[in-house]
């Protein structure tokens, strides 16, 4: 009886000890003291609570993957945006395409399964490939895919503007899912990343 009392204790310990270790390792903590945009170029915002005035301020932290700024749920009217659920639903649905529409080599590096990539800079020059044809009068998108964009987060304007310049060029907004959260939400829940294959 006391060895295993001994046995539990020791794994308590150990767990606690774990516990105790991997908390500082998982808090999203700052790395810099230099101050980000928050909204386009604002850097700061004022708000008033119970308490009184706070101004809150943002900084880079060990979590982040970009320095942007905080991008509308809806970044153009008629687009449709979805969470992780619907992400995940889109894996391999032939009616959706799933478009990380980051740079070359973040998608590389690692992205959601099943994503192709049209980095944000082509798009506007690709929508063939999303079911658009050039006509006499600019693009033809009738026949445009359903596409569900995505980019580095929240705070990466790579996707949104991507995707008006989408429908700039005739795409129809309602054709568009976009995925805000993107890779700093898919990767802070844990889920599945594979490398980008080109």
């Amino acid at each position: 009886m006391k060895k295993i009392f001994i046995t539990a204790l020791g794994s308590l310990v150990l767990l606690l000890s774990n516990i105790v270790l991997a908390g500082p390792d998982h808090a999203c903590t700052p790395v810099s003291d230099q101050s980000l945009r928050i909204i386009d170029l604002q850097k700061e915002v004022k708000v008033q609570t119970s308490d009184g005035p706070v101004t809150i301020t943002r900084v880079m932290t060990n979590c982040a993957k970009n320095k942007g700024w905080l991008q509308p749920l809806v970044p153009s009217p008629g687009i449709i945006p979805v969470t992780e659920l619907e992400v995940l639903e889109s894996i391999g649905n032939p009616d959706v395409l799933l478009v990380d529409m980051r740079t070359v080599e973040w998608f590389i590096e690692r992205t959601i399964p099943g994503a192709i990539n049209i980095p944000y800079t082509e798009i506007a020059m690709r929508l063939d490939e999303l079911g658009c044809e050039k006509s006499a009068s600019g693009m033809d998108c009738s026949n445009a895919k359903t596409i569900l964009g995505f980019c580095n987060g929240p705070v990466c304007p790579q996707s949104p503007s991507a995707m008006k310049a989408m429908i700039r060029e005739g795409f129809p907004a309602e054709n568009i899912m976009y995925y805000r959260g993107g890779m700093l939400d898919w990767d802070a829940l844990g889920l599945t990343t594979v490398q980008g294959d080109l």
